[in-house]
């Protein structure tokens, strides 16, 4: 599997998300999963608080945004659309006018039309489409690549009932093939001034598909979660 990070200019709120990509990867391999930072899917979307605010202000936005939010030492741990993030996934930085951005709106359905645009735009037969943005981990220091939503091919790889390699049959194990996905380009990326909102995965080991992506493929249920009893009473 090959990354390829695509420095771009810089993306205006508001402008044409398929235009700016066609711009800036004339040509992609047939096979290859495009991967956009959910920050530039927002600004095409105008999901932009163009405001600079003080303290409070973002607070009430972040508590609007969530669907549910426990206050911490460090900033607000939020449930938002199945995802625990911090912020509502909010973000400050990389905003020209000041202000916010706000986590987009639709994200399987925006990954479906633009995987459609772009398919007869390349002319191409499989291509996947990832849309990234950043999370922390219980007990881990620093970021990594999570999926927020994706389209064009299998998320979750399942394991349970094949054999390990002494004969045993598995009753658990599951990849989670999008948020892998997304760690691996996050890395190459950056979170910084990279100014890397795109990236091409050539040769992923994926499952391809014309079918709509469940947008619960990767979910589970909140009682069977393991980290249940640290937000079970929020």
């Amino acid at each position: 599997m090959m990354i390829f990070p695509k420095k771009t200019r810089i993306f205006q709120a508001k402008e044409s998300l398929a235009d700016f990509i066609f711009e800036e990867i004339p040509k992609i391999k047939n096979g290859s999963i495009l991967v956009i930072t959910s920050k530039i899917v927002a600004l095409s979307q105008g999901r932009i608080v163009e405001k600079k605010m003080n303290r409070k202000e973002k607070e009430e936005w972040i508590e609007k945004e969530s669907d549910n939010f426990y206050k911490t030492k460090w900033c607000y741990l939020t449930l938002k659309e199945d995802h625990w993030c911090a912020n509502a996934g909010i973000d400050e930085s990389n905003v020209e006018s000041g202000g916010l951005i706000l986590w987009p709106d639709n994200i399987y359905e925006e990954a479906e039309k633009l995987r459609k645009k772009l398919l007869k735009e390349y002319g191409i037969k499989n291509l996947g489409v990832l849309v990234t943005d950043s999370r922390i981990f219980p007990l881990r220091s620093g970021v990594t690549g999570v999926a927020l939503g994706y389209a064009g091919f299998q998320g979750l790889r399942n394991y349970i009932g094949k054999k390990d390699i002494f004969g045993r049959k598995l009753k658990m194990t599951k990849t989670n093939i999008a948020d892998s996905l997304a760690s691996a380009a996050i890395l190459v990326m950056g979170e910084g001034n990279e100014k890397i909102p795109l990236a091409v995965i050539e040769d992923a080991p994926v499952r391809f598909t014309d079918k709509k992506i469940n947008k619960k493929e990767l979910l589970i249920k909140p009682e069977n979660d393991i980290y249940r009893r640290l937000y079970e009473n929020l």
